[in-house]
């Protein structure tokens, strides 16, 4: 089990809160169901299975969120049923009750199973169907269902598209704010983030609860198994690509650690300069794929050490004159670009031992990412395994070089990340 906020120890804050927040909403919306009564038990059981077999066969997405695309798109097209096929639309309390009942049947296979999932996620995905079944239910009238009318489809049509769109900018602002919790992160940059998560992922999920719905609404309990079938392999896709992309990070974790080995660095340097930049890199509000980018070129960053006569004491590269460093980065480079995939990292790597004023300053073209780099190392071999130095000691050294070695604005996000209690 995974409970996000855990991440940053002593802020529990977000993610305990969104996890009561869903508990107490589906447990308020569960007992006004057991009081009603349940309506159109047919379509509850239906969809309550698909929203508990997607809960089940949920899938990380990254290194950071489990993604249920079933369960959220069978959550979501329970919440929008209307039509002759459906005598009973299902009101709010008890979306919300299936919803929340299901996803914890869903869970505890999982559970019993010892297999990730996380808590937080969950809880986001029962606020976000409940805040969707609420828009669509205020502006839709009863009176409006599938009756083959323009007058009637249309405004359903946009009553769908306007829930759908508010569930995911819901969920959006909520993993924004978890990201500026856990990460301190800008919340523009992380609500531009999820956004785009919404965007790519969250745009298939909604199109397939408004064809869900719509075709139950017409045909019954025919339609949910011609819709999830191609969801279903759409999510096979997404595994085996998210499974890709683990190798991926093993890979150059691996090749990382061949410097490691052979003695050109000190043990875990590479990983403790990666750990760092990417707290710089979530400071400086770089989006996704800079993040990746960034993160590997801090770990291959001394890969280019091995074509060297001599390997620098305890990995200390910065006791090298800056020929050989700016030698051994562009050799690193040149290593990294003949994976054929890396080109950007290695750009990355290629100017990570360039002076400031003489690089990024005069050059605009230079990424930003090499300047976080160049910083992170210098850090981690003042501050890191067998170096000594306080943090506080490192970072007066380090702003020695501030405008002719080092990017000041990297510098600042150094300081920041530094204050709030970074530690290898």
């Amino acid at each position: 089990m995974i409970l996000n906020a855990k991440d940053r120890p002593g802020q529990a804050g977000s993610g305990v809160v969104i996890v009561l927040a869903g508990a107490a909403v589906g447990a308020a919306a569960l007992l006004v169901t057991l009081r009603q009564g349940v309506t159109g038990w047919s379509f509850a059981l239906a969809f309550g299975l698909l929203i508990a077999v997607g809960e089940m066969v949920q899938f990380r997405v990254d290194r950071s969120r489990n993604r249920a695309p079933i369960a959220t798109s069978a959550a979501l097209g329970y919440a929008m049923l209307r039509g002759p096929a459906v005598s009973e639309p299902p009101d709010l309390a008890q979306v919300i009750a299936i919803t929340g009942v299901a996803t914890i049947i869903g869970i505890l296979p999982r559970l019993v199973a010892g297999l990730w999932w996380d808590m937080v996620i969950s809880s986001r995905r029962v606020l976000s169907v409940a805040c969707a079944a609420g828009i669509f239910m205020l502006v839709t009238p009863d009176r409006l269902y599938w009756n083959g009318s323009w007058t009637h489809a249309v405004p359903l049509t946009g009553g769908m598209l306007l829930a759908v769109l508010s569930a995911g900018v819901l969920d959006a602002v909520i993993g924004a704010g978890q990201d500026t919790e856990r990460y301190d992160r800008p919340f523009p940059a992380a609500l531009r983030d999820e956004l785009v998560v919404m965007g790519r992922i969250g745009m298939a999920m909604g199109i397939s609860s408004i064809l869900l719905a719509a075709a139950t609404s017409l045909i019954g309990l025919w339609a949910p198994p011609l819709v999830v079938v191609p969801l279903l392999m759409t999510q096979f896709a997404f595994r085996r690509y998210a499974s890709a992309q683990r190798t991926y990070r093993t890979t150059v974790r691996s090749m990382a650690r061949s410097t490691e080995i052979a003695g050109f660095s000190s043990p875990g340097q590479s990983s403790r300069t990666a750990t760092l930049a990417v707290a710089m890199g979530h400071d400086l509000g770089l989006t996704p794929s800079r993040m990746e980018a960034l993160e590997y070129a801090a770990l291959l960053a001394g890969v280019g050490q091995l074509a060297l006569a001599d390997p620098s004491p305890g990995g200390a590269s910065l006791l090298r004159g800056r020929e050989d460093r700016q030698r051994a980065a562009e050799i690193g480079a040149e290593v990294i670009e003949r994976s054929g995939v890396l080109d950007h990292v290695a750009e990355i790597v290629r100017h990570s031992s360039d002076p400031y004023r003489h690089g990024r300053a005069s050059n605009a073209a230079i990424p930003l990412e090499s300047g976080i780099v160049n910083v992170a190392l210098a850090y981690e071999q003042l501050v890191g395994e067998g170096s000594g130095q306080a943090p506080a000691k490192a970072l007066e050294s380090i702003g020695l070089g501030i405008g002719a070695e080092y990017d000041p604005v990297v510098f600042e996000s150094l300081r920041r990340v530094v204050n709030r209690g970074f530690c290898f």
